[in-house]
């Protein structure tokens, strides 16, 4: 269950044909208070205000010069925001920044996220200005559609990635896996996975595909992200799970039967092992009912 973007904007009742959504200094808009799953590149710089939000399950409050970037397959949830936040926004999908460009995952190389499917980076004034800058830069250049627009901003798009990826080595040097490596191997892998989930929980499913063995499935994903095949399958499940209980017009029962598990005791264990709650107690405690 994806969210693409003209879908999320269109919760915020902004209306948007192009592949990308540029915002320099808005408000955030009231916002459905439950879990979603992104297919598109975010990019947030908080400039007055916080906001709450759980990515991919962990809870940050976002303040003032704080940066949020997230990769596609990103879960979002919108606990909480104060009434004068102010943010700059850039959504775009991946094709349009990848066309004419023939590696998949170069934005995944830039070593960009430093939580798998995302990076929240604490900074100063000093360190947004320019990023700011480039918000208001690309904002007017949408706004004026040439036949050169396009590339235009892929471009200040590509620089601004680059950017933010400077300034998370800067600010998150404390961070033992800032500088892990990737390989396509095992962005592929993951790639699968986010593809299967709702079929496949195998490791050795996911090998055949990628015509490799288990064993060196293992080692691959070890080096790249320091956790195992399996571990990086039970995540990608638990993100399914969050989004299916954010649906409440799902039973418990149906939604055990979707993510395919033999019973409901067989969900509410996995799910507790996860998360410490039953799937009714996080329901519960995230006030969402029918």
């Amino acid at each position: 269950m994806y969210t693409s973007l003209k879908q999320t904007l269109s919760f915020f009742k902004i209306e948007c044909n192009r592949p990308y959504y540029i915002s320099a200094g808005s408000d955030f808009l009231k916002f459905q208070k439950k879990p979603f799953r992104i297919n598109f590149y975010a990019l947030f710089i908080c400039t007055r205000g916080n906001i709450i939000i759980e990515v991919d399950n962990k809870e940050y409050t976002i303040s003032k010069n704080n940066i949020l970037v997230s990769a596609p397959s990103t879960t979002i949830y919108i606990k909480n925001v104060s009434e004068n936040l102010k943010i700059d926004m850039l959504l775009f999908e991946n094709n349009f920044l990848l066309k004419n460009v023939s590696d998949p995952f170069i934005v995944e190389k830039i070593l960009l996220f430093q939580n798998d499917n995302y990076s929240l980076i604490f900074t100063d004034i000093t360190a947004t200005k320019n990023l700011i800058n480039l918000f208001i830069y690309l904002k007017a250049k949408s706004e004026k559609q040439t036949k050169f627009t396009d590339e235009i901003i892929r471009t200040i798009i590509f620089n601004m990635l680059l950017e933010i990826a400077e300034l998370s080595d800067q600010f998150n040097t404390g961070n033992p896996h800032a500088n892990k490596s990737t390989s396509d191997l095992h962005l592929k892998f993951k790639e699968l996975v986010a593809k299967h989930i709702l079929e496949h929980k195998s490791v050795n499913f996911y090998c055949k595909k990628l015509n490799i063995s288990n064993k060196y499935l293992i080692e691959i994903v070890k080096k790249s992200s320091e956790k195992t095949p399996h571990e990086i399958i039970d995540e990608i499940l638990l993100k399914e799970a969050y989004i299916l209980l954010g649906n409440t017009s799902l039973t418990i029962s149906e939604i055990s039967f979707k993510l395919q598990f033999n019973s409901v005791s067989a969900f509410g264990r996995f799910f507790k092992k996860h998360t410490t709650h039953s799937p009714t107690a996080y329901r519960q405690k995230e006030h969402l009912k029918a």
